[in-house]
């Protein structure tokens, strides 16, 4: 699912650094190189990096992260599942991982309890960003066609963040997948304002003014994004549509 797998990542350094300096150094550089590895897209790298991290001291939350995000990434749910359960019990406030492990459950088949696992982490007073986690409970619910559950969370998720540019798009989403597309427009129209020069969030009012007809307005929006991501995927999938937008 788009639950953020990779993306936590980013989250493992701030936090870990207290921790890390519990550990050899050794066990800080291999952690270092994995998460530059997994950063940069060379997952089977970083995978025998954060091993041999966990080798070196088994009992560092961050390392077991580290070690899940890259089982997850290669889609290996059951040791991914194993690797966030031992960080959570090697810190049981290490809340963040909550998300990982409900993002690995989904991932494995088990919906119910990868739900439960996010409304976990959401409720969690401790949690600093519990806009992701309602977030990707709202990404769950739009993939199992539940619209209004979608709809409420990805709201919630706005609620505690309302520059949380994901939010905005997967609540387009499940507007446009309902039925309510002019609303989904009005949503992102606002996205574009609140969080302005967002190329995802650009490239999506793009679509979504040119499925609404809007087609001035559709160019100006996609001309913006192959301005700012000429050779990227962004760019790219900009560009594709310009090609459906009347002269």
């Amino acid at each position: 699912m788009k639950a953020r797998i990779l993306g936590v990542i980013l989250a493992i350094l701030p936090g870990a650094m207290p921790a890390l300096a519990q550990s050899s150094p050794e066990a800080e550089m291999r952690f270092s190189t994995g998460v530059m590895h997994l950063r940069e897209g060379r997952v089977d790298l970083a995978l025998e990096e954060f091993k041999k991290a966990v080798r070196e001291d088994g009992k560092n939350p961050y390392f077991q992260k580290g070690l899940g995000l890259a089982y997850s990434a290669k889609k290996e749910w059951k040791p991914a599942i194993a690797a966030f359960r031992r960080a959570l019990e090697l810190n049981p406030y290490y809340v963040d991982v909550r998300n990982d492990l409900a993002a690995a459950l989904i991932g494995s088949g088990d919906r119910e309890t990868g739900k439960k696992e996010f409304l976990t982490a959401f409720s969690d007073p401790t949690n600093p960003t519990p806009e992701v986690s309602a977030r990707n409970l709202g990404q769950a619910y739009l993939e199992e066609r539940n619209y209004r559950e979608a709809i409420n969370w990805y709201r919630t998720s706005l609620g505690r963040n309302k520059s949380y540019s994901d939010a905005y798009l997967g609540l387009a989403d499940a507007l446009a997948a309902s039925g309510q597309g002019a609303e989904a427009v009005v949503q992102l129209e606002a996205a574009v304002k609140e969080v302005p020069g967002d190329p995802p969030l650009q490239l999506a009012l793009g679509q979504a003014l040119l499925r609404a007809g809007r087609f001035g307005e559709a160019r100006v929006q996609l001309e913006e994004v192959v301005r700012k991501d000429p050779s990227g995927p962004l760019g790219r999938a900009a560009a594709e549509q310009l090609k459906s937008v009347p002269k």
